[in-house]
């Protein structure tokens, strides 16, 4: 049997060595984290490590960050109507959210549904800003949550001046950066985010952890009540194993992250220009955007997701048909419904996303079981028909 491509990172990303190792060491340890104990504070100090690892990815300090679950948690821990900035409580009475965004931030967080409001986005997947100004004056006290760069898309929001735009208004910024974080710079700083969302298993460490990085502004109330754990935003025994793994990674991403990026960028740009070349009618979504060095979301008229996704894994590829957060299913995708994408073209959607372990041979590979696949699918519809 030949060997299988692997082209669907953004959904998660294969473990790092460097995880891999920390993750195994610290499955040896005796103590909880919490007990002032020898073992404890061995375990202890583990989770202190992985915390400078993960604050240093994205240049905030240690005591910012919240270890959690994953990503999906961050973010509900982050979407609360109760804050606290500049030390004193801040109720927020709206939530403006993309209308690009994950699952967990489309649902609103802890925020009431009638308090949640969509905010558009151009054709080319890009928040508006002057959309973002008109929401913004409608005045209140709104907390946005608005994605880094999307899963699906891989296109890069200008959270910097959607900050500048928030703050203006007296609002607060939270980011979902859990594709960004160690592909692309991301400094929380820098960007001017208030609250900022990383994954663990999307940047190479292992699934069951992530990350709330807070810059000031912070939640009024945890999501889980009990223990003191996490400065008391987040309660239960810290999983130090995942965490350990979460912080080994961080450090890897980050010393690698620019030739990684340039090099799958090289490797993205040749699989589209020979598509387009190859396959006629292939249609990549936010091409014209700023967008991740790794990721590639496209369609042939005609073609459908549902068969086609079969169609690859039977010929070695393991590509997607958008986000991997819905158990599996082979839908619409909301993405390309808020960009204006006719819903026959946005059914056949693929997302490719590479990683930097990816070879110039499995993009190759991708290559040939693309146009085969086109080839039998539209065959096949052409009998149908």
């Amino acid at each position: 049997m030949s060997a299988r491509a692997y082209f669907d990172w953004n959904a998660t990303v294969p473990l790092r060595d460097e995880a891999r190792a920390a993750l195994v060491a610290a499955l040896g340890a005796t103590g909880a984290a919490s007990s002032v104990h020898a073992e404890g504070r061995a375990a202890r100090a583990v989770v202190e490590k992985a915390r400078g690892q993960v604050a240093a990815l994205v240049g905030a300090e240690p005591k910012s960050v919240i270890f959690t679950s994953g990503a999906t948690e961050a973010n509900m821990l982050a979407l609360t109507p109760e804050l606290v900035v500049l030390g004193k409580p801040y109720t927020c009475d709206r939530l403006l959210v993309s209308a690009i965004e994950h699952a967990s931030v489309l649902s609103g967080g802890r925020l009431a549904a009638d308090k949640v409001e969509r905010l558009p986005v151009t054709a080319e997947g890009i928040v508006g800003l002057d959309a973002l100004r008109a929401a913004m004056a409608k005045g209140g006290r709104p907390l946005v949550s608005v994605m880094h760069a999307n899963n699906e898309t891989g296109v890069i929001q200008p959270i910097a001046e959607i900050a500048a735009v928030v703050h203006d208004a007296g609002g607060v910024l939270h980011v979902d950066a859990a594709q960004t974080a160690g592909r692309i710079d991301c400094d929380i700083a820098a960007l001017g985010v208030d609250m900022l969302t990383i994954s663990s298993h999307k940047l190479g460490g292992p699934q069951g952890a992530g990350a709330l990085v807070l810059n000031g502004p912070q939640p009024a109330m945890p999501l889980i009540k009990g223990g003191g754990q996490e400065r008391g935003f987040r309660a239960g025994t810290e999983n130090v194993a995942a965490v350990a793994g979460f912080g080994a990674a961080a450090e890897a991403a980050a010393r690698s992250q620019d030739t990684a990026a340039a090099r799958m960028a090289a490797l993205r740009d040749r699989f589209e220009a020979r598509l387009k070349a190859e396959v006629p009618g292939a249609v990549i979504f936010g091409a014209g955007s700023p967008r991740l060095p790794n990721t590639c979301l496209v369609a042939v008229p005609g073609l459908k997701a549902e068969t086609a996704l079969i169609a690859f894994d039977l010929n070695g590829i393991a590509v997607s048909s958008g986000s991997a957060c819905s158990s599996g299913k082979v839908g619409a995708s909301h993405v390309l419904t808020a960009m204006g994408v006719e819903p026959a073209l946005a059914a056949g959607a693929i997302r490719v996303s590479l990683g930097w372990s990816t070879t110039e041979a499995e993009v190759e590979s991708l290559l040939n079981a693309w146009k085969k696949v086109v080839a039998t699918l539209t065959k096949r519809h052409a009998q149908a028909a």
